[in-house]
């Protein structure tokens, strides 16, 4: 078990804080809770990772900026002092209707107060049978400058 300061908040309470910061869009908020190397990987696309706050962030508005609505549901919260898992739910609401629930493992190291490491793992296809269909078409047109390749690290 990885040992965890006492002057800094539980991880637990560090990884509920950043994603009800998420599900609110509050993008400060959401990079006040990560390290200044923290690394974002969605689990099904490793080479499309990302690494610091303000790429994670703009990884993360690239998703999610757009839709019309977007919410995370709680679920399963399990630590043993830095590593931190957490099964939940995301509904998606984009501007044209669509709507859709996609399920979720997040795997989280949180050292010192700050999630150093963000691991998504969720079915891709999943996302496809609901997401309309420009959706990915406009992912693909979006700034890529935050894209890091975390294969090597995962």
């Amino acid at each position: 078990m990885t040992e965890v300061s006492a002057a800094a908040p539980a991880p637990e309470e560090v990884v509920v804080g950043m994603w009800q910061a998420l599900s609110q869009r509050d993008w400060d908020a959401v990079k006040s809770f990560l390290s200044g190397d923290c690394l974002y990987v969605d689990m099904p696309m490793p080479a499309l990772a990302a690494r610091g706050p303000d790429d994670i962030v703009t990884r993360l508005k690239i998703g999610l900026e757009q839709l019309a609505s977007y919410e995370n549901h709680d679920g399963v919260l399990a630590s043993n002092g830095a590593d931190v898992i957490y099964e939940h739910s995301e509904t998606w609401t984009f501007q044209t209707g669509e709507t859709g629930v996609l399920k979720f493992v997040t795997v989280h190291k949180v050292l010192d107060g700050k999630i150093s490491v963000w691991k998504d793992y969720w079915d891709f296809n999943s996302l496809v049978a609901f997401a309309p269909p420009n959706h990915f078409e406009n992912l693909a047109g979006a700034d890529q400058s935050w894209i890091f390749d975390a294969t090597a690290l995962v």
